[in-house]
């Protein structure tokens, strides 16, 4: 999707990619031809950040909208980034929650990120996203939430899947949805192989069936690799980061 964007926010975006680790992308082969929605770990800031910057082709990042108004983003970065950080920092992190709005409204409405709701304009993000879709572009989801799956990826929040039930009406084709592991501590943008929507099936069978293959496909991809911290979705401290040890998996 062209997108416009200002000074300002060029001006951040090569800012980044001068400072952030450049991140490879290993198994692009697996991304179907045309459309699909893609699912990774969130890795705290690293997940939209790689997929901005990194992540090939033509795409969109779901983006909580409270992060592109600057009256809103205080209260939910806070509360989302930093609200587990310990309590003798945590006077900080709301002071840098209120200094961060006007920056934050930048980035996000300049990047390429379609918003996301929690209230009735949840629509508005099903027909933004289904219409970036028909237009061949890769929208990227980022769904966990605070509960845990295993070591590697926490729960998906399952409504995402529900864009693939509005897209076949539309589009007549059933959706892929792809697993994408985001590995700071190798500096890998890690792609899996897809899953595909079934139309006939009910839809909270196939937000079951997705978000396990995802989580459990984002988990393998992260246990084939090398042995490293897995960056995790809660911003806790890095002493608290876990290691891509399958949990079955003796201690040494």
């Amino acid at each position: 999707m062209e997108k416009k964007t200002t000074l300002a926010y060029k001006f951040i975006r090569a800012s980044v990619l001068f400072f952030y680790p450049k991140m490879k992308v290993y198994g692009e082969e697996n991304l179907p031809e045309g459309p699909c929605i893609v699912a990774g770990n969130h890795s705290q800031i690293n997940g939209p950040i790689a997929g901005e910057l990194y992540f090939p082709g033509d795409h969109a990042i779901w983006t909580i909208g409270e992060m592109m108004d600057r009256k809103t983003v205080s209260a939910y970065a806070y509360q989302d980034f930093w609200s587990a950080k310990p309590k003798r920092v945590r006077w900080f992190y709301r002071m840098v929650s209120h200094l961060i709005g006007p920056l934050s409204e930048c980035v996000f409405t300049n990047a390429h990120t379609i918003p996301v709701y929690k209230d009735r304009r949840i629509f508005e993000t099903f027909l933004l996203t289904v219409e970036a879709l028909k237009q061949g572009t890769r929208v990227i989801i980022f769904p966990e939430c605070y509960d845990e799956h295993n070591n590697i990826v926490h729960q998906f929040q399952p409504g995402f899947v529900d864009v693939a039930k509005r897209y076949y009406k539309e589009a007549g084709t059933a959706l892929p949805f792809v697993p994408l592991y985001v590995c700071p501590a190798l500096k890998r943008l890690v792609i899996g192989k897809p899953i595909y929507f079934d139309p006939a099936a009910r839809i909270k069978e196939e937000q079951t069936r997705i978000c396990n293959y995802l989580m459990d496909g984002i988990s393998e991809l992260a246990y084939d690799l090398p042995r490293h911290k897995v960056v995790p979705y809660p911003n806790v401290s890095k002493k608290e980061y876990p290691e891509n040890v399958r949990e079955d998996t003796p201690q040494a």
